[in-house]
């Protein structure tokens, strides 16, 4: 089963997922002696199947002209500094397809490193020991043989400090899991079809975001179980929503879809910090009325010039944003021009700029999500045919892109610190401008460009999705065949 199933229209809440431990069918390569990756081996000729998941869809089709401004000059990869090693694999015994993965960030130090799992209608968490030792802690199965689980994400209880996985799919129901009780603890019913992806505010553990096949996105209290937010309608998506980020200070959030769009939403706005401050504050138990969510019908950007099929991921890099589609291409480009300031982006603002791609191949089917590493430093991605590729983001020396300028957090906003500095001055002409906008696409491709290719010979199915640990010393990838493997980094 090489495509992702067609959700059946939502139900209601079932009854409580229980928590099972079930039992896997370990493949030949459980055995970490047995495997022997070549982290760094391309060479391996595997031809491209056939696209049967959209035959309706163009892939691969040349850019259309648009209100968007390219970085000269073709880009080639470079050599990754960083080395992985397979140590392991298993497969659960479903046989279905593996959608989601996702590693516990929250751990603390020296607790060990826990992923989950969801595919089918099973979710399942493991604990990476070393020596390539994989072992299964926990599996929840749904009531409903129907369910297949397509997202996971992880936050903490804030009381209690219990780690909490939320976990959704074809029903449009959100499960809040909880490992050490091992139960489903709470249930979310509100979208009107399928969910396709789940994320946790970066600095509010209690609000989660959640994307749907209903065109729209919905911002929840997991806390006082209140949903604060949707963010759709007037102006929102005109089809199903796929993916979903926000910002690294949980200010902004990015959406995008099979409309081929990709949407800013602010949730700094004094609407919705209002909203998210009433929804602290609401308690049933003292009120009869309902909590009022607030509509959001007009996002604060929007374009539709970055790619031309369904956008199946997005995420924040600094004040940057990456995305793909069906093309082969992970896309790096910022609302505006080069010298706004995204925090000044007018919903009116219709210019894009594209600061480069990330090339790779084989890999035009939708619902393929790239990762980051908990520090920003590396990029992963798998294809059809079960290739990994692993770029390095990381600056060595930030003086070298702006040796006037004081580091800050994250490259973006050192190689736009660069454009800004020059901008600010009262007259800049165009040709000055034209060079400064060359030696920052310069700076990005010495440093985004440096990819290594990650092989193994009996790992052909097509790559779901990737995490890395929290430490990036490991990294997972799920797989159509339902497959786990593990990469350890040898340097």
């Amino acid at each position: 089963m090489s495509e992702r199933a067609d959700p059946p229209a939502a139900a209601g809440a079932g009854s409580e997922m229980p928590a099972k431990k079930q039992k896997l069918s370990s493949d030949e390569n459980s055995n970490p002696g047995d495997l022997s990756g070549d982290e760094n081996d391309d060479a391996v000729s595997i031809e491209s199947g056939t696209n049967t998941e959209r035959p309706d869809t163009p892939t691969n089709t040349p850019n259309a002209p648009g209100r968007k401004s390219w970085g000269k000059g073709k880009w080639k990869s470079k050599k990754c500094k960083y080395s992985f090693k397979c140590v392991n694999s298993l497969k659960e015994d479903h046989s279905q397809p593996l959608f989601g993965v996702q590693f516990n960030w929250h751990s603390k130090e020296g607790d060990p490193l826990v992923f989950a799992t969801v595919g089918s209608n099973r979710v399942t968490l493991y604990e990476c020991h070393s020596q390539g030792e994989i072992r299964l802690l926990q599996s929840y199965v749904d009531a409903d043989a129907d369910e297949n689980f397509y997202t996971c994400a992880w936050t903490y209880d804030s009381n209690t400090s219990h780690p909490l996985l939320a976990v959704a799919g074809s029903r449009g129901i959100i499960r809040i899991i909880n490992p050490i009780t091992m139960q489903c603890i709470k249930h979310y019913v509100g979208h009107g079809n399928a969910i396709n992806e789940l994320k946790f505010h970066p600095r509010d553990p209690n609000l989660l975001l959640s994307v749907s096949k209903d065109h729209a996105l919905r911002l929840w209290n997991i806390q006082t179980d209140t949903l604060v937010a949707i963010f759709g309608g007037v102006e929102g998506h005109r089809d199903e929503v796929l993916s979903a980020d926000y910002d690294l200070l949980g200010e902004k959030i990015m959406s995008c879809g099979m409309d081929h769009s990709l949407k800013l939403w602010r949730i700094n706005s004094k609407r919705m910090m209002n909203a998210i401050k009433e929804s602290y504050e609401y308690n049933p138990n003292k009120t009869n009325r309902p909590f009022i969510s607030q509509k959001i019908h007009f996002p604060d950007f929007s374009t539709r010039d970055i790619h031309r099929n369904y956008v199946d991921c997005v995420r924040w890099l600094g004040d940057l944003i990456l995305s793909k589609s069906c093309e082969n291409a992970i896309v790096c480009w910022k609302p505006g021009k080069m010298e706004d300031d995204i925090d000044k982006i007018k919903p009116s603002e219709s210019n894009v700029t594209i600061l480069g791609r990330f090339d790779y191949s084989q890999c035009d089917i939708w619902y393929m999500r790239f990762s980051m590493d908990f520090w920003q430093k590396m990029l992963a991605l798998g294809n059809q045919v079960g290739k990994l590729y692993v770029w390095d983001l990381e600056i060595e020396d930030p003086h070298k892109a702006n040796s006037a300028q004081r580091p800050q957090s994250g490259w973006g906003r050192i190689v736009l610190g660069t454009v800004r500095r020059y901008s600010k001055r009262k007259s800049v002409p165009r040709r000055a401008y034209r060079v400064i906008r060359r030696k920052v696409y310069k700076v990005i491709e010495r440093r985004l460009t440096r990819c290594t290719t990650l092989t193994h010979p009996k790992c052909a199915a097509a790559i779901r999705q990737t995490s890395f640990s929290r430490d990036s010393s490991i990294l997972i990838a799920v797989c159509d065949d339902a497959s786990i493997w593990r990469w350890d980094r040898q340097r």
